[in-house]
């Protein structure tokens, strides 16, 4: 639970950050003729919806299993981080659609002043992104790493929009379209981050095989209990913030089945116990048979 509660705390922060920002960018873009920060608050406004979704999805995640859902509902998080991508794809479209009409079209050089909100900006978006990060690592939240990602792209958008609005400004006239040219980078790097955060959600959902040095800890907790002789198939699913795993265990093969029942409970529970991040736990006894050759 705490695992959860601090995923969700995070969310919070990220949605509150987020709104203020896409306020502060929108009107500096529009009263400082500036696209490229206009788009950055387009990202911020995704990122908002997103975040939403990601709350939802933490908190629908967090419910306890039922009898439709013996494994919990952990699944959600990669099916929200699909949708998060999708707001990601949605909101690069937009803008390099509108980066390339204002390209063709005649306007304004950016205020200067417009550059004073840049620095603090990418400054304050870099930190979020490394405190959501840092708490995405610590709760194995899919959900979170995906809004983590949010705030890094918002922060290239706001070094693009920084970079095309310093080109503008300082040849002047005829490179108006800098600012522009920058909104359309950062569409495309948007783009790219949308594939950094949807590839490993769609091998949680296909539980694909990812988890290897969780599977060295397993079987080195495992050789640790009492009468756990060898440790065999290990596979390991991740579920929302918890981790499912399948276990062959290997024990003396002329123990009673009692014996080698309480091994197995045994081994379970100080797997749960040494590795938090656990959720169910299935072990399966082989006997150790030994061959004359």
């Amino acid at each position: 639970m705490k695992n959860e509660q601090t995923a969700i705390k995070t969310t919070y922060f990220s949605i509150a950050g987020n709104t203020s920002l896409a306020i502060i960018k929108a009107l500096a873009g529009f009263f400082g003729n500036s696209y490229a920060l206009i788009a950055d608050a387009i990202e911020s406004t995704t990122d908002i919806l997103s975040s939403f979704l990601v709350l939802l999805g933490l908190k629908y995640a967090n419910r306890p299993a039922d009898k439709n859902h013996p494994y919990g509902h952990g699944k959600v998080e990669p099916l929200i981080t699909f949708l998060v991508v999708g707001f990601l794809i949605t909101s690069a479209t937009i803008i390099a659609y509108e980066s390339i009409k204002n390209i063709r079209t005649p306007h304004e050089l950016p205020k200067i002043w417009t550059l004073l909100f840049l620095v603090p900006l990418i400054a304050w978006k870099e930190i979020s992104f490394q405190m959501v990060m840092k708490k995405a690592k610590e709760t194995n939240s899919s959900l979170l790493k995906a809004d983590a990602w949010h705030h890094r792209s918002d922060a290239i958008t706001s070094v693009a929009a920084l970079i095309g609005i310093s080109i503008a400004l300082y040849f002047g006239k005829g490179y108006e379209y800098a600012d522009d040219w920058a909104a359309l980078f950062a569409s495309g790097f948007i783009l790219y981050n949308s594939y950094k955060i949807f590839r490993p959600a769609l091998g949680e959902i296909m539980d694909e095989h990812l988890y290897d040095d969780l599977i060295t800890e397993i079987r080195k907790v495992s050789m640790s209990v009492d009468g756990v002789v060898a440790t065999e198939k290990c596979f390991v699913r991740k579920a929302g913030m918890k981790y499912h795993v399948d276990l062959h265990a290997t024990v003396d093969a002329n123990i009673s089945v009692k014996l080698g029942h309480e091994i197995a409970h045994n081994l379970k529970d100080s797997l749960r116990f040494n590795i938090p991040q656990l959720g169910h736990v299935l072990i399966h006894i082989e006997p150790n048979e030994y061959k004359c050759c």
